[in-house]
């Protein structure tokens, strides 16, 4: 299969196939603190589109449900998964379990949707691309950071979502302060009440749509997709991520 994305020259919005009487694609930054943002884009992918990159993914990509250490305990991940990278990264290894390395060049396709998104995001130069999917409700990732040293101090990561909308919840880490400290004499209840809102953070992630973690958000935050009875419907979400060289960790 071989098929292109259709870009939009001359544009702001990085849609490959905009629909001008939708506003849904618009670029939302958000500011979370302390060198860290994330750029949510609710129609990256125009609709149609969207959806022929869903039944490639869906049908072609050797998906598998690996067992993982959680805890000290062995369990089967809650979702599908694949690993696609540049030949010569060092190797990923997560919550015990080291992926098979896809080359880009067993699934050209792939680095159509990277061209797109290397041209929507500036400087990036993404190298890696881990791919998820969630088969319903039950399939869910847990609160976590994509914090690996081998993404380096501040990664960019840039997540893109196919299929079923599916609720995406971001949190901020604990303070290291002491839980009875005190600023300008206001007591750490209050202010607790008062940050609450800021310190959490909800995407529903639409069918075509990107959003990008970006300088210190997996130093600082988590991160999850939680389990949702009402999404009876497959979610494939791509994320490109920069291996960086020892140097830069």
């Amino acid at each position: 299969m071989n098929f292109k994305f259709r870009e939009e020259s001359k544009s702001t919005n990085p849609n490959p196939k905009p629909n001008p009487n939708n506003d849904g694609g618009k670029r939302q930054s958000i500011d979370l603190g302390n060198g860290s943002d994330l750029i949510y884009i609710p129609r990256f992918v125009a609709f149609e589109e969207s959806w022929k990159w869903f039944d490639y993914l869906d049908k072609e990509i050797p998906w598998i449900r690996p067992t993982i250490r959680v805890f000290g305990r062995s369990c089967v991940q809650p979702r599908d998964t694949c690993y696609v990278a540049s030949v010569g990264l060092p190797e990923l290894s997560y919550s015990g379990y080291q992926p098979h390395p896809y080359s880009w060049d067993d699934y050209p396709p792939l680095k159509d949707i990277l061209d797109i998104v290397h041209q929507a995001l500036p400087g990036s130069s993404f190298n890696s691309l881990l791919l998820n999917r969630y088969k319903g409700g039950n399939d869910y990732v847990g609160w976590h950071s994509d914090d690996e040293k081998l993404y380096g101090l501040a990664p960019e990561i840039a997540s893109l979502s196919f299929g079923c909308e599916r609720e995406f919840f971001l949190k901020k880490k604990p303070s290291k302060v002491l839980p009875d400290s005190r600023s300008d004499g206001e007591p750490v209840s209050k202010r607790a009440k008062k940050s609450s809102s800021v310190d959490h953070h909800s995407f529903s992630l639409k069918h075509g749509s990107m959003l990008v973690m970006r300088g210190y958000t997996q130093r600082d935050w988590v991160h999850s997709v939680p389990k949702r009875a009402k999404a009876d419907a497959t979610r494939i979400n791509l994320t490109f991520r920069r291996v960086v060289d020892k140097g830069e960790r």
